[in-house]
């Protein structure tokens, strides 16, 4: 029998993938930025050695980018590869169903415009069905950004918050207390119905806490509302199967709850950790636990901090031997990314990365995977392992693996 665990840390891209030029992002290096900057700006080399053993460097190196300025490992013992994307685009639904098998390859809809983001049509009816007098917003926003602008504001008035980015989203930031948790997921919900025909692939209930601009903080209580992926996930094919899938912090929004059997909501790097060890011990054969580490897209990628983001890493490096120590003889254990989001690079949006591939199993002898040329390679890799039918996209590496 078998068990897998991929974790995704969220966003962290290791160099700009061959059609980043679609996106303005040529050059953009999430891995290398933040090594760079952690030697300009601490004096010292980012360390990531148990990261390492497992073959990111010589990963991200052979991505065809800058060699990082961290060090390198002559002890392997993993898989290593590097995964380009066939998604239309860079956004966090879009990378994590291609890495379930299912790449989206239809065009998303987007609110383009900076400010007044939004039709006036469907705000009319937003407002109209949820009761709220107005919105505030209205614009691209970072997210953090916009609460020091308008957070008093919507205490004093009961608006919402509403803003969006270059990618496929509708956000909603509303105060727990003063504007009501139930109040804005409801809200959201409604949100979601109105966007469908927009083709819009998210909306994200963003609550926050505190009592001025400058302590008010976004809180663990926020939820996506995603659409269905466009067909069947090797989630879907597993749990057909008999199989499990747990969802450790917001994958279960991501995919819907579709394909989805346990939901365990976790918030913060050390939390979602913790829950991912206590479930590797406790789920049976046949299951699939599936964990994304959150903090290092929207602590620190979309607020460009290099150096928060690399101590965050270096963090995860420390707890990685727990993680590999977990692993029975045949749990797969899968290491990945949804996408890129370079803390040094203009603006605070994704980039159009490659994303690392690292596999370990005890005994996994060192195995170069190569460039991979779709993220759904994950998803056929978990068919094969789980020995469930074929995915549509996508070429397995687990005859490497043995």
């Amino acid at each position: 029998m078998a068990k897998a665990v991929i974790l995704v840390l969220d966003s962290f891209g290791i160099g700009s993938a061959p059609d980043a030029d679609r996106f303005g992002d040529v050059g953009a290096n999430t891995f290398g930025s933040i090594a760079r900057e952690f030697v300009k700006q601490k004096g010292r080399r980012l360390a990531l050695p148990n990261l390492a053993r497992l073959g990111l460097v010589k990963a991200a190196t052979a991505a065809g980018n800058s060699a990082p300025d961290t060090d390198d490992s002559s002890d392997l013992h993993g898989a290593y590869g590097y995964a380009r994307e066939l998604s239309s685009g860079k956004d966090t639904p879009s990378g994590h169903w291609e890495m379930a098998g299912v790449p989206v390859l239809f065009e998303w809809g987007y609110f383009n415009k900076k400010t007044d983001s939004f039709p006036p049509e469907l705000i009319a009816e937003l407002c109209q069905r949820t009761g709220v007098s107005g919105i505030l917003g209205n614009c691209h926003a970072s997210g953090t950004d916009i609460l020091r602008k308008l957070g008093d504001e919507h205490v004093k008035t009961g608006k919402p918050i509403c803003y969006t980015s270059a990618d496929s989203v509708f956000q909603v930031a509303a105060h727990e207390a003063h504007f009501g948790l139930e109040k804005l997921l409801s809200f959201c919900r409604v949100a979601r119905e109105l966007l469908n025909e927009y083709n819009i692939g998210r909306v994200i209930a963003r609550p926050f806490t505190g009592d001025s601009a400058d302590n008010y903080v976004r809180t663990g209580n926020r939820r996506d509302y995603s659409v269905l992926p466009p067909a069947p996930t090797v989630l879907d094919k597993l749990t057909d199967a008999g199989g499990k899938v747990i969802s450790i912090g917001k994958i279960a929004d991501i995919f819907a709850h579709q394909g989805i059997s346990e939901n365990i909501k976790a918030t913060g790097l050390e939390a979602l950790i913790d829950t991912t060890l206590e479930q590797m011990k406790r789920q049976p054969d046949r299951s699939l636990v599936f964990t994304n580490l959150v903090d290092f897209d929207q602590n620190y990628g979309h607020r460009r901090d290099a150096i928060g983001y690399g101590e965050a890493l270096e963090y995860f490096d420390s707890r990685l031997p727990e993680l590999l120590a977990a692993c029975a003889d045949d749990t797969l254990l899968l290491l990945t990314a949804d996408h890129g989001c370079d803390p040094t690079w203009p603006g605070t949006e994704h980039t159009r990365e490659y994303i690392p591939v690292l596999a370990y199993q005890p005994g996994l002898a060192s195995t170069d995977l190569g460039e991979r040329m779709s993220f759904a390679d994950i998803g056929q890799t978990l068919a094969d392992y789980f020995k469930l039918d074929a995915m549509a996209h996508g070429d397995s590496f687990i005859s490497k693996l043995h």
